[in-house]
């Protein structure tokens, strides 16, 4: 079961927030089809947030596809979440962490981290339409 937390100074809203680590937990394989979301109430007594907050973000992941409310039983991840096999590609995470790795030596925060990857994620979709622009 996914255990979630909130970062209350980065100006994301908590729904969004949880939205992000469900979606983050599917695509890593950490849940898979059946697993359960812990009950609303649950994640309400350990955040201190809102019951409407939870119930939004998971009828946004069941608009979505990504879970299956069943009334009475729980909320329950679908069959057609699936985890990217690329994801756990140990290449790749190996890159990845030689990269943080470096960052950090370079003196990089997070914050620092996520602004530069998104930014170079976004150069590289420029390049791909064309547009040339980011």
């Amino acid at each position: 079961m996914i255990e979630f937390r909130l970062d209350r100074g980065s100006g994301v809203t908590p729904y969004l927030q949880l939205i992000r680590q469900v979606r983050q937990a599917v695509r890593l394989g950490r849940l898979r089809e059946g697993d359960r979301l812990p009950p609303a109430r649950e994640v309400v007594a350990a955040l201190g947030i809102n019951p409407n907050t939870v119930h939004k973000a998971y009828r946004e992941l069941e608009h979505d596809g990504l879970v299956r409310s069943r009334p009475g039983v729980g909320t329950f991840v679908t069959a057609g979440a699936a985890a990217s096999d690329a994801a756990q590609d140990p290449g790749v995470r190996s890159g990845l962490t030689d990269w943080v790795e470096a960052a950090e030596r370079a003196g990089l925060d997070h914050e620092d981290m996520r602004a530069v990857f998104d930014s170079v994620l976004a150069e590289r979709d420029a390049a791909r339409t064309g547009s040339g622009r980011t």
